[in-house]
């Protein structure tokens, strides 16, 4: 039995479009970082490597945590063959476009006039297969990541629905969901050094990465979110400001800026890493959905035209911070105002081409996997 919320939650609408809309600042700030990226400036910002980092450690764990409370909210909506095509659809579709349309011409774009790729004459027919998956799922991953959540949500809330009157008055505190969620992490750092000892060239492979080591990472904040709808109490928690999680958060994000540079990939950067995301996407969910309650839970045409251009933003922004790093960016020597000169031409030219794609039927269904507006 299902139980319907008293109004739409435009809160949880908005910052989901929010979190989408953070992928524009976070590529353009990435030029001006001291993080190794396809394009670089000469010379490192501080402030933007930390403004970089910060929007990168917690980002996705709040996103999957609404796409798995939207995801369940809507499978109690539908019949499960009936949820299951339409979120195919709006996931699949856009994810499959997307690659002939936007990451192969990026590939080309970068392989013809970057220096990223040297020698590719030279690459053996393995590394040019795991090469072209990583380039052409490029930003892509998370629409591969939702596909995949999506077929194990199909068998997982069936489950989770059959439990419903058992759940939904269950009492539920941040220690269980802290416990939870570090029991899963751990089990993942686990996995991951098991396979980095006993299967290295495996852990190298682009596919693995993403549809096995990302989709088993973000898989519990997925639950999470399902599991808000399912328990009243859990919901309430996280739109209850919590102070000791909004002070954590300084903490966490220090040791977060501080695991991506004293750190070293053959040692345990990566499990470090998986522990202090977790905790930094525990306290951003509390600060996002308390602040989010409280301020955004109203409809506001403007908000709403934001929610609807998101995933269209986010798909087309990631080609245009490439050609603005390539042909605009050395033209501009100073870090901040290339950062705003990059944000400003990147948001205006997918905006422009968000209203045009409107006006064009099929490439609207393309992009969104709807046939309105």
């Amino acid at each position: 039995m299902s139980t319907q919320p008293p109004q739409r939650e435009y809160f949880l609408d908005s910052i989901r479009a929010f979190l989408m809309l953070l992928g524009v600042p976070f590529h353009v700030s990435l030029i001006y970082s001291s993080q190794h990226w396809t394009i670089n400036s000469p010379t490192a910002s501080f402030g933007l490597t930390l403004f970089n980092e910060f929007i990168h450690s917690f980002r996705m764990q709040v996103f999957f945590v609404i796409s798995g409370y939207f995801s369940y909210m809507l499978f109690l909506r539908y019949s499960p063959q009936r949820w299951l095509k339409v979120r195919l659809e709006r996931v699949g579709i856009p994810f499959l476009a997307a690659i002939p349309l936007i990451t192969l011409p990026q590939f080309l774009l970068l392989k013809n006039i970057s220096d990223k790729f040297p020698n590719w004459s030279q690459f053996t027919l393995y590394q040019k297969y795991n090469t072209l998956c990583w380039e052409l799922i490029s930003h892509l991953w998370f629409l591969l990541i939702l596909c995949l959540l999506t077929l194990i949500g199909y068998q997982l809330f069936r489950f989770l629905a059959t439990r419903s009157e058992h759940w939904q008055d269950k009492k539920v505190g941040w220690w269980q969901v802290i416990l939870g969620l570090t029991l899963s992490v751990l089990a993942w750092c686990v996995l991951r050094r098991v396979l980095v000892i006993t299967l290295p060239l495996v852990m190298k492979d682009a596919l693995m990465n993403i549809v096995v080591m990302q989709v088993l990472f973000y898989l519990p904040f997925f639950i999470l979110g399902a599991l808000a709808w399912q328990i009243t109490s859990l919901k309430a928690l996280f739109i209850k400001p919590h102070p000791l999680l909004w002070l954590s958060t300084l903490l966490a994000f220090y040791a977060y800026h501080y695991n991506q540079h004293h750190s070293s990939g053959e040692g345990w950067l990566y499990e470090l890493d998986a522990l202090i995301s977790m905790a930094m996407g525990i306290c951003m969910l509390n600060i996002c959905f308390s602040s989010g309650h409280r301020l955004l839970n109203s409809h506001s045409p403007r908000v709403t035209y934001l929610v609807n251009a998101s995933l269209f933003i986010y798909l087309v922004h990631h080609p245009l911070t490439l050609i603005y790093g390539l042909f605009v960016s050395p033209a501009i020597h100073n870090n901040w105002l290339g950062f705003f000169a990059g944000l400003v031409m990147v948001f205006g030219v997918s905006f422009v081409l968000y209203e045009i794609h409107l006006r064009i039927p099929v490439l609207r269904f393309l992009f969104s996997g709807k046939t309105t507006k």
